[in-house]
């Protein structure tokens, strides 16, 4: 039996009855490619207009950018291995499962509020949750409630730049739309994979 893909994931109910194998990932895909085309032609402008100096200063800038984000990467990656080690499955699959309803949103949602770090982090541990049981309707909750509620850039950044009554009125309007881009979310899931028949149900 091969291994299901990424583009072909398990069906929601199985999530329930057994852990979800690691997603296999191609190294170079067609948004790589896209990125490295986009990434030559913008290079090839740049040396047009300022020869080569203009593509190696822009090359060193960059290359010790990235050597300083590379740790960050790599620790936000070995966290999403280790956490989708150490969670409980079984828990997590009922707590945030396709059967969990309307309250595995409303985990989803408290979670992602809460969770520390930026995007090094927010998303190997939504990548470890889905591994380990969690549903795609609850870790979108997760992931959007993250990215509009994260109480951690509201008070280093949105509180002192913005005030506290906008921070607050902000997140009050943004509080449904976790559950909502959730609830969307499975329910597309459920429609483009469908739970295989029984054997009692073919016949």
């Amino acid at each position: 039996m091969s291994d299901p893909s990424p583009n072909h994931p398990a069906p929601a109910e199985d999530a329930e009855s057994e852990p979800r194998p690691g997603r296999v990932r191609k190294p170079i895909g067609w948004s790589t490619i896209i990125i490295a085309v986009l990434v030559a032609v913008s290079a090839a402008l740049v040396w047009r207009r300022d020869g080569t100096d203009g593509v190696l200063d822009i090359l060193t800038h960059d290359l010790s950018l990235f050597s300083g984000i590379l740790p960050r990467v790599l620790a936000g990656c070995l966290l999403g291995a280790f956490i989708s080690e150490i969670l409980p499955h079984e828990k997590v699959s009922r707590s945030l499962g396709p059967k969990s309803g309307l309250m595995g949103l409303l985990i989803g949602t408290a979670f992602g509020a809460i969770l520390p770090g930026g995007p090094f982090t927010a998303y190997p541990v939504a990548s470890a949750l889905l591994a380990v049981g969690a549903d795609f309707g609850a870790t979108i909750a997760m992931v959007v409630s993250w990215t509009l509620i994260g109480y951690g850039r509201a008070v280093a950044w949105e509180i002192p730049i913005m005030g506290t009554d906008f921070t607050l009125w902000r997140i009050l309007i943004s509080l449904p739309l976790p559950v909502l881009a959730g609830a969307l979310g499975r329910f597309v899931y459920v429609r483009l994979y469908p739970k295989p028949l029984a054997k009692d149900d073919e016949n």
